[in-house]
C-alpha cells in the first residue's frame, strides 16, 4: 500500500509534575489515499488522542505523523475534524457557519461568488441547502452534524477525521448519517479516519478496522480488513457472511481485552 498517511513509531505521554501518564506506545500504521479506516477500543485506550495527533492538535512525544511524506506538527486545513459535539457557532446561520471556513481557506483563491457556490455545493452534498438561513438552535442534532460535515468538507481536506460523530444521536438519525457518509465517501473518494465505539458502525463503513489495546501505553492490537464490496446496504449486510465474520472478530477482540482488565483488577 502507498503510504498516503503514515504513523511512524508514535509514542504519546502527558507529564504532570513528576508523574508521567503513558497514553500511546509505538503506534505504527499506514493508510492509503481514499481509505476509510475506523479506530475502535475500550474507553481510555487513547483513540481520541491518536486522532488529535493526526489533526496536529496535540504534539507527539516520539515518532512522527507523515502526510504525503511531510511531517504533521500543527493543525491545518488539509486535515479537517468533525467532533461528536457539532461545534457550530450559535449566532451564525447554517450558511454562515460553513462560509466562515470557506472564507478562511479560500479567501485568496476564490472570488466571493465562487465561495458562495462552494458553500452551497457542500450544503447540497449533506442535504442541508434548504436550511441555509436557520441557526443551530432551530435544527435537530442530526442536521447540526450534517452542517459540521459540510463545513469540514468545504475546506477540501486531504483527510477527514471523525471523532465519534454520531455518538450523541438516536439510532435512526445515526443510521441516516452513516448512509450519508458512505455516499460522500463514494462520491468524493476522501480519506476518512473515524473513532467509534460501535462495532456495527465500524464494519459497515470501514475498509479496515484498527483495534486498540487497553491503556496505559496502548498500542495497535490488530488491524482487520473488511473486504465487503461497495456500495454497501445495511439491510443486505444483516445476513452477509463477511459482515458477520468481521463483526465477530471485532467483538472477540474487545471482549478478550475486557476480560484482561477484569483479571487485573
Amino acid at each position: 500500500m502507498n503510504a498516503y498517511l503514515k504513523l511512524d513509531h508514535i509514542d504519546k505521554h502527558f507529564d504532570r509534575g513528576d508523574q508521567r501518564a503513558e497514553v500511546l506506545k509505538d503506534i505504527n500504521l499506514t493508510i492509503g489515499k481514499g481509505e476509510f479506516v475506523s479506530i475502535i477500543g475500550h474507553s481510555g485506550c487513547g483513540k481520541s488522542t491518536l486522532l488529535n495527533l493526526i489533526a496536529g492538535l496535540t504534539a507527539v512525544s516520539a515518532g512522527a505523523v507523515l502526510l504525503e511524506n511531510r511531517e504533521v506538527n500543527a493543525p491545518g486545513p488539509e486535515r479537517a475534524v468533525v467532533f461528536q459535539n457539532h461545534s457550530l457557532l450559535p449566532w451564525l446561520s447554517v450558511y454562515e457557519n460553513v462560509n466562515l471556513a470557506v472564507s478562511k481557506v479560500f479567501s485568496g483563491r476564490k472570488t466571493r461568488a465562487e465561495r458562495h457556490d462552494w458553500v452551497m455545493r457542500n450544503l447540497d452534498l449533506v442535504q442541508m441547502a434548504h436550511a441555509r438561513d436557520k441557526r443551530p438552535a432551530e435544527i435537530s442534532g442530526g442536521m447540526k452534524q450534517r452542517v459540521g460535515i459540510a463545513r469540514a468538507l468545504a475546506m477540501e481536506p486531504k483527510i477527514l477525521l471523525l471523532d465519534e460523530p454520531f455518538g450523541a444521536l438516536d439510532a435512526l438519525t445515526r443510521a441516516h448519517l452513516q448512509d450519508a457518509v458512505m455516499e460522500i465517501h463514494a462520491r468524493l473518494g476522501n480519506t476518512m479516519i473515524m473513532i467509534t465505539h460501535d462495532v456495527d458502525e465500524a464494519v459497515l463503513l470501514s475498509d479496515r478496522i484498527v483495534m486498540m489495546t487497553n491503556g496505559p501505553a496502548a498500542h495497535i492490537g490488530e488491524v482487520l480488513e473488511v473486504p465487503i464490496p461497495r456500495p454497501r446496504h445495511r439491510i443486505e449486510l444483516a445476513s452477509d457472511r463477511i459482515y458477520l465474520k468481521s463483526r465477530e472478530a471485532v467483538l472477540k477482540f474487545l471482549y478478550e481485552r475486557h476480560r484482561f482488565v477484569e483479571a487485573a483488577e
